[in-house]
Order: C-alpha cells, then structure tokens, then sequence
C-alpha cells in the first residue's frame, strides 16, 4: 500500500509514483490505481490513473476491464494518428456503457474518479471522469498561465454511483497539440489536497518538476519522489498517486 513510504516505478520511458499516505495523519489503506502501456519505439503512451472511495473494488474493476482490453488498445494506438484517439474514445465509452460493465459497478462498495491520457506524435488525448488531473507542463504554456488540461469535476465517478447510468452520462474529452519540450502530468488529489496545499498552486507544481526538463528518465524519477516526499512531511492522510513522462518534438523530427 505503501503507506509512509512512496515507491517509484517506471514503465519505459513513463514513471509512476504511488504513495498511500502518512500513517500518524491516519492513513491506513491505499485505494489509487494505475495502468500504463507504451511503445517499445517510443511512438505512443497509454495511461489510466484512478482514484477510488470507500474501497479498491471500483479501482479493481477499471483495472480489470480495461487492462482486459489490452490488445484492442495497443491496436488502436499502433495504427494511424488521423483515426487512433476517436477509435480509443469509441472503444472505452463502448466498455462503460455495456450491459456487463454497468451490473458489475451496480455490485462494488464504492466508486472511482478516473482519467486516461494517450499520446501518439505530437498529439495528447485525454478523456477525464472525475477530479484528476492531467498537466501539460511546458515552458511557453506557462509563461501564458496555461498548466492543466482538464477542469476537476466533482460528483462524477465510475462505480456503485456511476455516471454511465445516467440519461446522458458526464464526462470531458480534448486533444491537444505538444510542442517543444514539455511534461505531461497526471495526479490524483492526494497530492494536491495536502497540508497548505502548495500543489494546488500549478506555477508551484511547475516550478517543483522544473529539473526534469532535462529529459532525462532519473532526473524524472527523482521529481517525482520528491512531490510524494512533501505529501508525507506535510500529513498527507490521502492517497496521492503520480504518473508523468516527457516529451520533445525535436525527438520525433
């Protein structure tokens, strides 16, 4: 669960840090989640984070239902960037909106925020069901103030309450442009809702990971640990979970 104490991992060039919060602020489970692909050539990323409530059995049941359709996925993003974010937007709200899908969310303790980003060439989709958030941290994007791709949305969750059972089922959607070199940025809000919650304060969270810039995998893995460091030194009871990878244009000219 890694309470008290985060651990940092990475999937090929994507790293993930996962910390379950601190045990003298009353911490005492862990129900984040993360699932990451990525192409061996470097040409595509696929990731889910997911914060849950109440129990890990909303999480449990993403990760399952998603990571079940993994050769779809892969399939998806390995083809033509013109057609891969509507065929995986298309395929995911497929899964959600299925009979099966919906019976098994009647019958979990607990529902789950969740967010997915995939990249492919200098592309970033993103598709958010609750209150992650995914940052696109860039130099030239911050000198506008531009920092996060998605608005939090509360009250939206996947699970026992679902939006998926509603008339018209809520959730946001984009595609953006990356250039130069830039950060993506994905979080759940143990890492925001800490302390002075200086995290909330996206020039702070900017300036925290400005070392990884350097596109380099350890100096990544060190920001990282790092953030989830001050998540425990300031009493984060929540979980905060952390996937992020870099990107330069000038790697795919």
């Amino acid at each position: 669960m890694h309470l008290d104490d985060p651990a940092i991992t990475a999937c090929r060039q994507v790293v993930i840090g996962r910390y379950g919060g601190n045990v003298r602020a009353g911490a005492n489970k862990n129900e984040d989640g993360a699932l990451v692909y990525s192409a061996a050539d470097g040409s595509w990323e696929f990731a889910m984070i997911i914060d849950a409530h109440l129990t890990t059995e909303s999480a449990e049941l993403l990760l399952y239902s998603i990571d079940s359709e993994r050769r779809n996925i892969v399939g998806i993003l390995a083809g033509p960037v013109e057609t891969a974010f509507t065929q995986l937007e298309h395929h995911l709200l497929s899964i959600f909106r299925s009979v099966w899908f919906r019976e098994q969310c009647k019958r979990v303790k607990g529902e789950a925020s969740l967010m997915f980003c995939a990249r492919k060439g200098d592309y970033l989709w993103w598709l958010s069901i609750g209150d992650c958030v995914t940052y696109v941290l860039d130099p030239q994007l911050a000198g506008m103030g531009q920092f996060a791709l998605n608005q939090r949305n509360f009250y939206e969750w996947i699970g026992h309450i679902n939006s998926f059972d509603q008339p018209v089922p809520t959730y946001t959607r984009g595609v953006t442009n990356l250039s130069g070199n830039s950060l993506v940025l994905m979080v759940t809000d143990g890492l925001l809702e800490f302390g002075n919650r200086p995290y909330e304060n996206p020039m702070y969270l900017y300036r925290a990971f400005l070392p990884a810039f350097d596109g380099q995998r350890e100096t990544l893995l060190l920001a990282v640990e790092n953030a989830l460091l001050d998540v425990h030194r300031g009493a984060g009871r929540d979980s905060a979970t952390i996937i992020a990878w870099n990107f330069s244009l000038a790697d795919m000219l």
